[in-house]
């Protein structure tokens, strides 16, 4: 019997995560600072498609995530699917680590069956074109760094020089697991996620290239951070939380859907900007803020 519910509990067997100190806050982006009142000027802003905006409601607060379907292009039309069936509405954040990561979507629980969603390949890592698909910025040097963001996503992976020695001139690219990330829960098989997804709370690097991750959150993070946190080991919760409601945002009529937009990475002033932070784990960095309305 297939239960994802366990997927990253099992994947956590035998690691001891590691203590936490206090955490500095890197500071935040300065050349966001320009932002107005009115509607966002989109040489410095990009608006978020309403197809790839996702309204979590839950019960402690309104969360948004932003998906990026390139980087997971079958977790994505699975989940677009998933969110338009109503089957997540009403399931609970079930497992929730402190320092970690928020759980949910268990669908089998909410149905007290096998809900039927099939496992979706593993896409831990997609295969990039540099040319049609560059990072709008690259930390390091241009043909070497191995991180940089790509429309506001934090992304890893092989430089882009390595497309000059790969068999079909393309190279492995992944989004880290960075706080405020959404990836996919499963079991040790690594083609089980089906319905269960979780937020990350705080960076966890272990995760990449071993979990699919899709998404971002833009406007919420202090909800996943204030989620009810579960027993400490196994991070099951009692009386968990609430996924009240989760909806595509272009589902939504337009004049009651939330609408965003997110810094652009693609500027010469954001580049500039990132080129005084240094050589650092992206994951290190604030994350792109956005404006919604």
């Amino acid at each position: 019997m297939k239960r994802v519910a366990f997927g990253i509990a099992a994947g956590l067997l035998g690691l001891v995560l590691p203590a936490c100190g206090e955490v500095t806050e890197p500071a935040p982006w300065t050349v966001a600072a320009e932002a107005g009142a009115g509607t966002p000027d989109p040489a410095a802003w990009r608006a978020v498609d309403p197809a790839n905006l996702i309204v979590l409601e839950t019960s402690k607060g309104r969360i948004l995530v932003e998906a990026l379907p390139e980087a997971a292009p079958k977790h994505f039309a699975q989940f677009t699917k998933l969110i338009q069936s109503g089957d997540l509405d009403g399931t609970t954040f079930h497992r929730v680590i402190d320092d970690f990561m928020a759980q949910g979507g268990d669908v089998w629980t909410k149905m007290g069956k096998d809900p039927g969603w099939p496992g979706i390949p593993g896409e831990f890592m997609f295969r990039r074109d540099v040319a049609a698909m560059p990072w709008d910025a690259v930390i390091g040097p241009e043909d070497t760094g191995r991180s940089g963001y790509m429309k506001g996503f934090p992304m890893s992976g092989q430089p882009a020089f390595f497309s000059e020695m790969s068999v079909d001139g393309l190279v492995a690219t992944f989004i880290p697991h960075c706080k405020g990330v959404l990836s996919t829960a499963r079991t040790d098989d690594p083609n089980s996620a089906d319905t269960q997804f979780f937020l990350m709370r705080e960076h966890s690097p272990h995760l990449d290239k071993n979990y699919t991750a899709w998404g971002r959150v833009i406007e919420g993070q202090a909800v996943v951070k204030a989620l009810k946190k579960g027993a400490p080991g196994s991070g099951e919760v009692t009386d968990p939380d609430l996924l009240t409601s989760i909806k595509i945002a272009a589902d939504i009529p337009e004049k009651s859907r939330p609408k965003a937009w997110v810094l652009r990475t693609d500027t010469d002033a954001f580049k500039a900007e990132l080129a005084t932070r240094g050589e650092v784990d992206v994951c290190e960095l604030p994350a792109i803020p956005a404006i919604v309305k």
